[in-house]
């Protein structure tokens, strides 16, 4: 019966090296298992460990019997993994890239498309050597190239994924796209004499406005400079995972830093303390504001810019991805003429765009709507919005006293932090005004023993919480490169309560879209539960958690893991990233 199957070359090789059985395989392939399947299902029933395949593969490998791409045709199999023991093997370093910091400079003495071809990437130079990073060690006609190119010092061979090599030969590529801006940067700064000149040097705006461009084009929500021991890293945060899009020498960063502080009116003289300001810019056809922090750390300062697009202030919340079910359970407490609604989750998890979702509904011109934020993030007509100043005493508590003397319907505060901003907020619901605000816990049922550690009588709690929503952010599945995804059955049993029947669950293949990462944009996953009666009285008799957690299942609510599951079922986001982001 094997000799029917068409099995894969390492399956075939472990089969006449007898380190596997003709009858393990028949067995496997009587229940269904694929032929391409067949080797890690082996692994996981324990026919052969996943070590020895690892170990086996290398020797192979070794003897020049496998291609090293050989690897990259089974997903099981780590890469990373299978290089180090090759490496070692080899007696050669395994290298991380992403914890050296790179010498730029000595790797643009090579031409761009030989490094491309090669697959490698000078790391550091001593006196001595050059050290050089292959994804393929044993590629000979690689090394005899790169030794022509250095041809003063031996090569000093190392080892990365093909990936992170290619990751980095892009930075490559992309500093080289601005290579004539830094240029005439040096030349604008050796001509001037004075520091403040310096920070007004054309050629430095256009480089500010190269990088904004490029990461806002990048959907990142927020920027971050930073200066290492040999180079300005400028790094963007998308869809919530940094990457890196600039890499500059390091003397180009005391100019923009400066610049960016005058564009903030900071002090460009502070170094030795955090400072915190913002700036607006147009950026293509738009205007954005940028919410700009700097730290003094060891190299400088870290330069951290949020991006506020305008225009995400005027989201919908179905639009932000929430599910009609969630979002009629919303709308029906935003409706409600008084009392608090939460909105929970960490930091970063979108609570902020889900205020100002919430805010859009509500505005209106037969109502005087007022907020106090820390700081305001977007400006909205028909709102009156406050910032928090504590330096001349303007406290959320504070502000929110002065808001209740303003004759206000509706009230949004950005953030209850202490127990005199959510005595205050509980007061103004009972005495008929709709509250709005974010709570730091991890569901939504949390919110209500969080709020009686904060000091507040469970009564008033009862009486006064309308409705308490939990959130997070998930990567949505890039739409160029999606494909279906087969899920292990171990974790299709284990999750079975969850999934519902017929899933469609889909992954990313990695594209240029999405920079290779198989996700493109973020959406919401929530859980919404109303305060009915029941659960007001219980959260007055001051009942258990896992009780009012009960009654609630019993009203109907849907927790944010099944509400995630759901998404990962359809085909929006993986089932990797649910369990990620949503597993308790």
């Amino acid at each position: 019966m094997v000799g029917e199957i068409q099995l894969d070359r390492i399956t075939q090789d472990l089969l006449d090296k007898n380190h596997i059985t003709t009858q393990q395989i028949e067995r496997l392939s009587s229940r269904g298992v694929k032929p391409e399947e067949l080797l890690e299902t082996l692994t996981r029933v324990g026919a052969v460990s996943a070590n020895f395949v690892k170990r086996f593969i290398v020797e192979q490998i070794r003897l020049g019997r496998y291609e090293l791409n050989i690897i990259k045709q089974y997903d099981f199999m780590s890469e990373a993994e299978t290089l180090k023991h090759l490496a070692e093997v080899m007696n050669y370093p395994y290298i991380d890239l992403d914890s050296v910091d790179l010498d730029y400079r000595l790797a643009e003495r090579a031409p761009f498309a030989q490094l491309k071809k090669a697959l490698a990437i000078p790391i550091s130079q001593t006196d001595l050597n050059v050290t050089i990073v292959f994804a393929d060690p044993l590629d000979v006609n690689a090394q005899d190239m790169l030794q022509r190119i250095y041809p003063r010092k031996p090569l000093t061979i190392a080892v990365a994924t093909s990936k992170q090599i290619e990751a980095y030969l892009m930075k490559m590529e992309i500093k080289d796209s601005v290579k004539d801006l830094v240029k005439s940067i040096r030349q604008e700064l050796n001509s001037i004499g004075s520091a403040e000149e310096q920070q007004e040097a054309s050629s430095i705006l256009q480089l500010i406005d190269v990088v904004l461009k490029s990461t806002i084009s990048s959907r990142a929500s927020d920027i971050h400079i930073e200066p290492t021991e040999r180079n300005c890293v400028v790094r963007a945060r998308i869809d919530g995972a940094l990457t890196e899009i600039f890499i500059f020498d390091k003397d180009i960063y005391p100019p923009m830093a400066s610049r960016l502080k005058l564009l903030a009116n900071l002090d460009i003289a502070e170094k030795r303390k955090p400072q915190d300001g913002r700036f607006s810019a147009h950026v293509g056809d738009k205007e954005y504001d940028f919410r700009i922090s700097t730290l003094p750390i060891l190299y400088g300062e870290s330069i951290v810019m949020r991006v506020l697009d305008k225009e995400k202030a005027l989201v919908q919340l179905e639009e932000a991805g929430m599910d009609s079910a969630s979002y009629q359970k919303l709308h029906t407490a935003l409706q409600t003429p008084y009392g608090v609604i939460l909105v929970t989750g960490p930091t970063g998890s979108g609570k902020t765009t889900t205020l100002y979702g919430a805010l859009n509904e509500l505005r209106s011109v037969a109502e005087k709507v007022i907020t106090v934020e820390d700081p305001v993030e977007y400006r909205m007509n028909l709102i009156q919005q406050v910032q928090v100043n504590p330096k001349v005493g303007l406290t959320f508590a504070a502000a929110l006293r002065s808001i209740l003397r303003q004759d206000p319907d509706k009230i949004m505060i950005g953030e209850i932090r202490d127990h005199e901003t959510l005595e205050i907020a509980i007061k103004a619901a009972l005495t008929g005004h709709l509250v709005i605000s974010t709570l730091h816990t991890n569901d939504a049922i949390s919110a209500i023993p969080r709020m009686v550690d904060m000091g507040i009588e469970p009564y008033l709690i009862s009486g006064a919480v309308v409705a308490i929503q939990a959130q997070r952010l998930v990567r949505k599945i890039c739409l160029h490169c999606k494909e279906d995804a087969k899920l292990p059955a171990n974790l299709l049993e284990e999750y079975k309560d969850y999934i519902p029947a017929h899933p469609t669950f889909k992954q990313g293949k990695g594209c240029r879209e999405c920079s290779g990462t198989g996700y493109q944009g973020r959406e919401m996953i929530c859980e919404v539960l109303p305060i009915s009666e029941e659960l007001s009285s219980m959260i007055a008799k001051e009942a258990s958690k896992v009780d009012m957690m009960d009654q609630a299942l019993k009203e109907g609510f849907q927790n944010l893991f099944t509400n995630g599951m759901l998404k990962a079922a359809e085909g929006i986001t993986t089932f990797e990233e649910i369990l990620k982001v949503a597993k308790s």
